[in-house]
């Protein structure tokens, strides 16, 4: 584009909480976890101060409200997203947050965050990088094991349950569950983490980041009445297990449905689908999701993985004032990454490529801000840019799977393939 647009600057030191915002992040936080009766269980962090590292899983907005309350009365600086900033970054930036843009190699976070240490406090982070589209672990990367130890500071892990059962990814609406819970636990002191290897730490933080909300619901006899409790699934569960059939899955109150077909399922206070014709292909909705990866990897090992052209329009986020539009265009997500061109509002080319070994996995949105439509955000250094498909029949899902199972694939050509649970 001609007009040239301010940069989001990424090098601003981070501060420590102003003191007098404190208070206003616990009478912000500490209401919801009484209203959802979060119990957090802490294990081996008696006694544990300022400065250590802090990761966290990732399923609804909750997770933060949690962490507060977890780590009281001590403050912390919270790794957030760009899009988080949008219209605040001065407030977020004096409660201690730090901007990062998604999925990128970004080795000015790392400096932030070794400021974050020198300076007393507690550094947290959200490995994930993403809300959990299922509520299950979604993908780490491999460099957490290394960042531990270039710290060299207490690591300890929240894990968050229930979340995701109340505030699913796809459809974001409150529906009161209660008790939610959490699990605080030292994974390494320092003396510890000085005598183990990144491999080891890796290992170690995949183990602990095991989580499976839905079967959390169904141990512990969690019921969801709310009434819409599966419209916005068919987002996650965008192909029929009956047909075989993509993206002709539609829901509707507690029922989810293939337009395709005709077969449906409904949706159980318990979490659970049944098939209303007496035949259940999955009754658990993270196995039916993983039936979706793993056709894709079938497509991903045959060559065959393509999302076609798409037509897109494009807004960028160059700093954190608002998305501005950039212009129309397409996408191709194919066997060679992403391509996205097109033409901005002033009639300039612009182009973002995305080869396969630079991406482990893609952030996507489902309605972005209820009004935006389902969309793919990529990101460079520098900016950021949601992509919405246009009256194109693709799931984003199914882009974000795509891209883990490519990125996967290219690993293990190189002779160099992920461990579990890593990217």
């Amino acid at each position: 584009m001609k007009e040239e647009f301010s940069r989001f600057d990424m090098k601003k030191p981070p501060v420590p909480t102003r003191w007098y915002l404190q208070p206003l992040e616990w009478v912000l936080s500490f209401p919801a976890t009484v209203r959802h009766r979060t119990v957090i269980r802490k294990q081996g962090t008696e006694g544990l101060k300022p400065p250590y590292l802090l990761l966290c899983n990732h399923n609804a907005f909750m997770d933060f409200k949690v962490a507060t309350r977890a780590i009281f009365p001590y403050r912390a600086n919270y790794v957030v997203a760009i899009d988080g900033f949008i219209g605040r970054e001065q407030l977020l930036r004096d409660i201690g947050c730090i901007c990062k843009r998604k999925f990128t190699n970004d080795v000015t976070l790392v400096r932030q965050l070794r400021q974050v240490i020198r300076n007393g406090n507690i550094a947290v982070i959200y490995p994930e990088a993403r809300y959990s589209l299922c509520g299950t672990t979604a993908v780490l990367p491999a460099s957490l094991g290394k960042l531990c130890k270039l710290l060299g500071v207490p690591v300890a892990v929240l894990i968050c349950h229930g979340h995701h059962i109340n505030s699913p990814f796809w459809n974001l609406h409150d529906r009161g569950v209660a008790p939610t819970e959490a699990e605080l636990r030292l994974l390494y002191s320092a003396e510890e983490l000085e005598a183990a290897t990144a491999d080891e730490v890796n290992e170690q933080i995949v183990a602990a980041f095991r989580y499976d909300d839905y079967q959390w619901q169904k141990e512990r006899g969690i019921r969801v009445t709310y009434p819409k409790r599966a419209e916005g699934l068919h987002k996650v569960l965008y192909q029929c297990p009956a047909c075989g059939t993509e993206y002709r899955m539609s829901t509707s109150g507690t029922q989810l449905r293939c337009d395709a077909c005709g077969k449906s399922w409904t949706m159980s206070e318990g979490g659970e689908l049944s098939g209303d014709d007496g035949v259940t292909e999955f009754a658990h909705i993270p196995a039916w999701y993983e039936w979706e990866r793993e056709n894709v990897r079938r497509e991903v090992e045959a060559g065959t993985y393509s999302s076609g052209e798409l037509p897109v329009r494009v807004d960028t986020l160059p700093n954190a004032k608002k998305f501005i539009r950039l212009g129309e265009g397409t996408m191709v997500h194919d066997m060679n990454g992403f391509t996205v061109r097109g033409t901005d509002v002033e009639g300039d080319p612009f182009e973002m490529l995305k080869p396969v070994p630079s991406l482990y996995s893609c952030h996507i949105e489902y309605e972005y801000l209820g009004k935006h439509g389902d969309c793919v955000d990529l990101n460079t250094l520098e900016d950021t840019w949601y992509i919405y498909p246009q009256d194109c029949d693709f799931a984003v899902t199914k882009m974000a799977l795509a891209t883990e199972e490519l990125y996967f694939a290219h690993r293990r050509a190189i002779g160099r393939p992920c461990r579990e649970g890593l990217a």
